[in-house]
């Protein structure tokens, strides 16, 4: 398996590398949940966001969402998982049909778009979950580090989603790290994928943070400790 480098933090496991390169060696995953590249070149070669009520943020350059995730990417998670929560469901070849579309309301007045929808495989009827992200108006504490960056509440709401048997959650395009985070505030193990050396450290850097403000609400310093599992085939890389 080839990857740059591994992080494990609390329950969480991070590499970066291609998910290509990685997905095929990884067990024990229950579910996917994650928000690949649409390919709808959202502020492609832009240099900052749309907000128009404060000081646009800078993101840089960058072209990773000039083209959605390929259908080899579909058909990896897919395979890997039981169940997946595949944000931008409706960009991409290889899902099909589901009774149980999330829908995400942003309760937007810009330019944007009002909602985003998460194709899913669970046995449930449609969903949906009000989370105000409207350019600097949103709803939750969230420092905004990526250009497509998802609501930690957003997150979390989609773990909730999962069946209750749901142990350990896969993110291929783990980006700034927020479904890793929900994963440790949930109590999951989570594992992250992400290519951009930059998005992996602030991912890591969120990670780290997530279980720093979990024990600080400890009061049981004699409960037993959860060990990390090793997700790789023949054991850690």
């Amino acid at each position: 398996m080839q990857f740059e480098r591994k992080e494990v933090i609390g329950n969480c496991t991070l590499f970066l590398a291609d998910c290509l390169a990685v997905m095929p060696h990884l067990q024990g995953v229950d579910a996917v949940v994650t928000a690949p590249p649409y390919g709808i070149n959202e502020n492609h070669k832009k240099n900052a966001s749309r907000e128009k009520k404060a000081k646009p943020r800078d993101y840089g350059t960058f072209e990773w969402d000039s083209q959605p995730a390929s259908l080899d990417h579909i058909k990896a998670m897919r395979a890997i998982s039981q169940h997946q929560i595949i944000f931008g469901g409706n960009y991409f070849e290889g899902l099909g049909p589901t009774p149980c579309w999330l829908v995400w309301d942003k309760q937007n007045t810009g330019d944007f778009a009002d909602c985003e929808l998460a194709w899913t495989n669970l046995d449930k009827a449609v969903r949906r979950i009000y989370w105000r992200w409207n350019g600097m108006i949103r709803k939750g504490n969230d420092v905004r580090e990526h250009p497509t960056q998802k609501p930690e509440g957003v997150m979390a709401w989609c773990l909730e989603q999962l069946p209750k048997t749901t142990k350990t959650v896969l993110d291929p395009f783990m980006g700034s790290g927020t479904t890793l985070v929900a994963c440790a505030k949930a109590g999951m193990s989570g594992i992250g994928i992400e290519r951009d050396p930059a998005y992996f450290d602030i991912a890591c850097r969120r990670v780290h943070a997530a279980y720093d403000q979990k024990d600080l609400f400890a009061v049981n310093d004699d409960a037993p400790v959860m060990k990390q599992a090793s997700f790789l085939d023949g054991g850690a890389a």
